[in-house]
């Protein structure tokens, strides 16, 4: 059973940065991606970023773009989302999720179609 473990989350001033990690145990195989996903109060969860550790592509969503940079640690089994010139507006609980043997693009996914999540980790930005 693939277990994902979310950390690095807390409180930021806007401008600010942190670092989220997302640590995958129970994975067997190499063919698989990692998106990061948030969700804020009243509103729907959205993709963030996701990396595919078959061939290390990365995407990101266009609010993040420039901002956040998705990393991984394959020796560790980590991924990891460095959040730079955080916003108010990226105060959400964040998510990290694992779709198994991706086809496409990781970024074509939705939510829904990802096979495993984590328990999440709060980022709150203060203006």
């Amino acid at each position: 059973e693939v277990q994902l473990v979310e950390s690095g989350g807390g409180l930021v001033q806007a401008g600010g940065s942190l670092r989220l990690s997302c640590a995958a145990s129970g994975l067997t195989f190499d063919d698989y991606a990692i998106g990061w996903f948030r969700q804020a109060p009243g509103k729907e969860r959205e993709g963030v970023s996701c990396f595919s550790r078959s061939d290390g592509d990365t995407r990101y969503a266009e609010s993040v773009r420039g901002r956040f940079t998705i990393s991984s640690d394959n020796a560790k089994n980590t991924v990891y989302l460095q959040m730079n010139s955080l916003k108010p507006e990226d105060t959400a609980l964040y998510y990290c999720a694992v779709k198994y043997h991706p086809y496409y693009y990781c970024s074509e996914y939705g939510s829904r179609e990802y096979d495993g999540w984590g328990q999440g980790t709060q980022v709150t930005v203060s203006s």
